[in-house]
């Protein structure tokens, strides 16, 4: 006959936890995957004509839609969480297939929070984490976009092409990893 021990209840089961690549924190910020209570913040970020100036303008109602489905806990998109108090400031992207087969940043954030450095602090962050695995991270954006081009200048990129795109005159910035020789 066998014994079996008594029973105890069992411990909550702890909450799964990220992949260590899932947050990136910075001194400010966290960049986390977009959580569902993250959507209107992130669809302000799709409809505001000023975040959307130089990015076509906004986006029609139908492909918000379909965007506000597919946003949550998709790859390579990251909420900009300011860590005193978890406000939504603003989303970078991170697509590992992107423009030529390189990776490729992208960014917006709510007209509200600009002129703090928080989007230079989370872009340097999302770069200087590419960087560690891909050759070289690139970014595009409206020629016309002086504050942007400034902010991929002060993050390290250079300007290395450009070209017309959607009806506007488009620069696309990079920047290498910076190669280690052998001993």
């Amino acid at each position: 006959m066998t014994v079996s021990p008594p029973c105890r209840p069992a411990a909550p089961a702890a909450p799964p936890k990220a992949p260590p690549g899932d947050v990136l924190r910075t001194e400010r910020l966290l960049l986390r995957p977009v959580r569902g209570a993250d959507v209107p913040a992130v669809t302000r970020l799709w409809t505001d004509p000023e975040v959307r100036r130089h990015l076509g303008g906004p986006v029609v109602e139908q492909v918000v839609r379909i965007r506000q489905r597919r946003i949550v806990g998709a790859a390579g998109a990251r909420a900009v969480v300011r860590a005193e108090d978890g406000a939504v400031l603003g989303l970078v992207t991170v697509e590992a297939a992107g423009r030529g087969g390189e990776t490729e940043v992208s960014y917006q954030f709510l007209p509200e929070h600009w002129g703090r450095g928080y989007a230079r602090e989370a872009v340097a962050a999302a770069v200087a984490r590419v960087l560690e695995t891909a050759p070289s991270v690139v970014a595009v954006t409206q020629e016309a976009n002086a504050r942007s081009r400034r902010l991929l200048e002060a993050v390290g990129l250079e300007h290395a092409e450009s070209f017309v795109e959607w009806d506007a005159h488009q620069v696309l910035y990079r920047r290498r990893a910076a190669r280690t020789e052998e001993p």
